[in-house]
């Protein structure tokens, strides 16, 4: 009754301003930042300032990540590779079960179909995507010490090397984006998109919408068109848009896109995350990933893969 009461309040809140449609946004100034907000954000009286830095230090879409290690979950994955002719030159579809339980995880692969060279005649990767997906969702031999707390939430490449390093630095990105990314070489602070100093190379963004029938925040931030070559340069997160649920700020959606060519280390990718709740759990439902990328002496590779996660348990 008080999911449907809130519902109600919200679409009371969007009536008038359906109306004067003809309306325009208004720009707030925040920290050195240009925020357009709709009128029905306006209408609401949403702390902008408080907004933003709720924004900055959310950490519930990393926990949703976090939470799949202690987990029980079905995965449907299907992963493929593209040649430079744009056609499928390999792929990987899988059922897995993963089995968690005392802080321990094990993923079992129920059914595998692959095409082309996906694996080398070893069994291991011939890709990198490939490889990365699998140290995102897969477990192949028992892990211990496992936890969904998030004192780590400041991700460490100490002790990583080569592709292991650069796996985990993608983490970051993909878990945490807006954060700073330590060891990506020339990269220093581009994604750090809330800090003053990008200012002014993005448009920012506030709206109330429905997500899938649920009241949320609406909030986007988009590199600027107008941005000189050399400003251009300093973007890596071009784009990401956020559903916030309306009552508890927890992550319903994200997407984003990102690009960066350093030379020995680029990408050019694309990522949408649905996010869920079993329980008292958030998890990513479904995760999208379309893009390019390379590090020098691996070469240049395009992959897509999306994962579907269902039938949890704790």
């Amino acid at each position: 009754m008080n999911y449907f009461l809130s519902r109600v309040s919200i679409l009371l809140l969007f009536a008038p301003i359906v109306l004067a449609a003809q309306q325009s946004d208004s720009v707030f100034m925040t920290g050195g930042k240009q925020v357009s907000l709709t009128p029905v954000v306006i209408r609401s009286g949403t702390n902008v300032p408080g907004f933003i830095k709720r924004v900055e230090n959310d950490t519930t879409f990393y926990k949703a990540f976090k939470n799949l290690r202690v987990l029980k979950y079905t995965s449907l994955n299907d992963v493929r590779m593209f040649g430079k002719n744009g056609r499928v030159e390999a792929s990987m579809n899988s059922k897995t079960r993963q089995w968690a339980s005392h802080s321990c995880r094990v993923t079992n692969i129920l059914e595998e179909h692959t095409t082309g060279d996906y694996y080398k005649d070893d069994g291991e990767f011939n890709y990198y995507t490939g490889e990365l997906y699998a140290s995102l969702f897969f477990s192949k031999d028992t892990v211990c010490g496992e936890t969904n707390v998030l004192k780590d939430i400041k991700l460490s490449i100490q002790g990583k090397r080569g592709l292991d390093k650069h796996k985990e630095q993608l983490k970051m990105l993909f878990f945490n984006p807006g954060k700073d990314i330590p060891g990506i070489p020339l990269m220093g602070n581009r994604v750090m998109v809330f800090d003053p100093s990008h200012s002014d190379l993005y448009n920012f963004v506030i709206d109330i919408q429905e997500y899938k029938g649920r009241p949320c925040y609406l909030f986007s931030l988009k590199a600027k068109d107008d941005l000189s070559f050399f400003k251009k340069d300093d973007i890596v997160i071009d784009e990401m848009v956020t559903w916030f649920d309306y009552t508890t700020f927890e992550v319903l959606a994200r997407n984003y896109k990102m690009s960066y060519n350093a030379g020995v280390y680029r990408f050019n990718v694309s990522m949408e995350v649905e996010i869920a709740k079993f329980g008292k759990y958030l998890y990513p439902k479904v995760i999208r990933y379309d893009g390019n990328w390379g590090v020098m002496l691996k070469g240049k590779e395009r992959g897509l893969f999306t994962a579907t996660i269902y039938d949890l348990a704790d």
